[in-house]
């Protein structure tokens, strides 16, 4: 018979401001990262008054951010630092880093693991060689734009086109450098362009003199579970020099990367 939980053996022992605290980060998923008050307290099982005094204890915490200009909140990257935790408890990013550490060296100055989360990606696994002269301070659960990053294009171009358009009508979309492509139509385009080919590049698209090689990670039936990424100074080499040098290994890495996750269990929506 299995062992009864600590809150089964004495309910005196569960705290249950604690428990609503939990239930009200749970409202928030992957697909709904951006929530309204009354949805979270719906989500969570509580009236609007007790779900209001929650999100501003978490947000006074950090856990939980108000979204400028809108009555939406949506949780912050120190949540991560749990599930990070977690992942830190299974072998995954050790079987992970040992195909980021193959593609750094003398092409590729950083590879990185991430996912799509709302509007952004998350990394979750990064190894990293150079790129300080360029000014880039990418880590493990550092977050960005998925509409201009090329981990987060590869990913967008295999989800549905609904879904492309909800995730990309999330935030709005800034030129960061002046190559980065900001308009609508375009970037539909250019997922189109990424599904049919494989893969993207992000030529100095949100750092001048920097660019980047993502390919897919996909599950068994096709969806985006992650996608990884090189990054390498432009001034290294051509383009086209970059391309025949990363792009196979990149690659193989997704395939190999892909069995991995599919081995040590879904993280699609880890990041949530």
């Amino acid at each position: 018979m299995a062992a009864a939980s600590p809150a089964q053996e004495n309910p005196k022992n569960l705290v249950q401001s604690l428990a609503k605290g939990f239930r009200v980060l749970e409202a928030f998923t992957a697909t709904d990262s951006e929530l309204p008050l009354a949805q979270v307290a719906r989500r969570a099982g509580l009236d609007n008054a007790t779900a209001f005094r929650l999100l501003n204890t978490l947000v006074m915490l950090g856990y939980v951010e108000r979204i400028a200009g809108t009555r939406n909140f949506r949780l912050t990257l120190k949540c991560l630092d749990l599930g990070f935790n977690a992942i830190a408890r299974t072998d995954l990013r050790e079987r992970v880093r040992p195909v980021l550490r193959s593609l750094v060296g003398e092409v590729n100055e950083a590879a990185s693991v991430g996912v799509l989360d709302g509007a952004d990606v998350v990394y979750v696994e990064r190894v990293q060689a150079g790129l300080v002269r360029l000014g880039v301070d990418v880590r493990v659960g550092s977050r960005i734009r998925a509409y201009c990053s090329a981990i987060g294009l590869a990913i967008l171009a295999y989800l549905p086109k609904d879904e492309q358009s909800r995730v990309l009508a999330l935030t709005p979309r800034v030129r960061l450098t002046p190559r980065t492509v900001t308009d609508l139509k375009e970037i539909h385009a250019r997922l189109a362009k990424v599904r049919r080919a494989g893969y993207i590049v992000v030529d100095q698209e949100i750092t001048s003199g920097l660019r980047a090689l993502a390919a897919p990670v996909l599950d068994p039936d096709g969806y985006p579970i992650a996608a990884v990424s090189v990054v390498a100074p432009s001034m290294r080499m051509p383009l086209e020099g970059f391309l025949k040098l990363a792009l196979a290994p990149v690659q193989d890495a997704a395939r190999t990367i892909s069995k991995a996750m599919q081995a040590g269990g879904a993280i699609a929506q880890q990041a949530a």
